[in-house]
């Protein structure tokens, strides 16, 4: 279900990069960071940056691993997850959904709000100047 609303900075989604996206581009279902606050005459669109439980081969300064205060659902139930902010991308909100997560007793699908948080949220950023090599 594509999303309905603006969201803001910090909360957690799941995009889909699998239509109109080429390798090496991402190109799977992955959770994202919210970064771009709801800008006048920019409907429909937000900046996001994606999550990774997976550690990078080579770390860079655009990476940085943050802890979540609860974990996503699985497949990326992880303690800890990556930012891969050299993949930041502007994205339609008919890419974005909120985070599943199980069905209740009457099988209606319940959805998850996350946050990452001020402090890892200014990580994240940090790590997107370092991404368009760009000096905080």
């Amino acid at each position: 279900m594509p999303l309905a609303f603006n969201p803001n900075p910090g909360l957690i989604l799941v995009c889909d990069y699998q239509t109109g996206f080429i390798l090496p581009e991402m190109v799977k279902r992955r959770p994202v960071v919210v970064i771009s606050p709801r800008l006048r005459n920019r409907v429909n669109l937000c900046t996001v940056v994606p999550l990774s439980t997976s550690d990078p081969e080579r770390p860079q300064d655009y990476h940085c691993r943050i802890e979540m205060q609860n974990p996503l659902p699985k497949p990326w139930d992880s303690k800890f997850v990556w930012v891969k902010a050299d993949m930041i991308a502007t994205v339609s909100f008919s890419r974005l959904e909120l985070v599943r997560g199980p069905k209740d007793f009457e099988g209606k699908r319940k959805y998850i709000q996350c946050n990452v948080g001020p402090e890892n949220l200014l990580k994240i950023r940090k790590c997107v100047l370092s991404a368009l090599g760009i000096d905080p």
